[in-house]
């Protein structure tokens, strides 16, 4: 009777997990979607959504490490200016795992499609859910 129990709440307890999983799988990939879709329609601000709005923020680019959200969305507006300038954006997921209940890893690819070239790259990003919400709270792109 005591096994029979504990392989039933094992089993709830797995299968409570795996849910949990699945579902904070979605919602990170529904926050890097929902960024593919504003960066699409030119609105970096709405792109930059999917950040955490914390000084804490750090974004890892070519140009080396930049700290905090209003400096990451001002590089965004002076390097990607206008629609033109931002293209059409592409992601490839490569994988996503999670670190703990709270933190995730993401790894994928990115391509710009515009008029005159198609630069293209990957990323690594890291996740932390906040206040029940997965925010991006590094990202080093390359």
């Amino acid at each position: 009777m005591t096994k029979s129990i504990f392989t039933l709440i094992f089993c709830c307890i797995v299968s409570f997990a795996s849910a949990q999983t699945t579902n904070d799988k979605k919602a990170i990939l529904n926050v890097l979607e929902t960024q593919r879709q504003a960066w699409n329609k030119g609105d970096v601000e709405t792109f930059m959504e999917g950040y955490v709005k914390s000084d804490s923020l750090l974004f890892v680019g070519k140009s080396g490490p930049t700290y905090g959200w209003q400096q990451t969305l001002d590089n965004y507006k002076k390097t990607y200016q206008g629609k033109a300038g931002m293209g059409i954006l592409t992601f490839g997921i490569k994988k996503v795992e999670f670190l703990n209940k709270d933190v995730a890893f993401v790894l994928g690819s990115w391509h710009l499609k515009r008029d005159k070239d198609e630069p293209q790259g990957y990323y690594t990003l890291l996740f932390r859910k906040i206040n029940g919400i997965w925010k991006i709270i590094v990202d080093h792109s390359s």
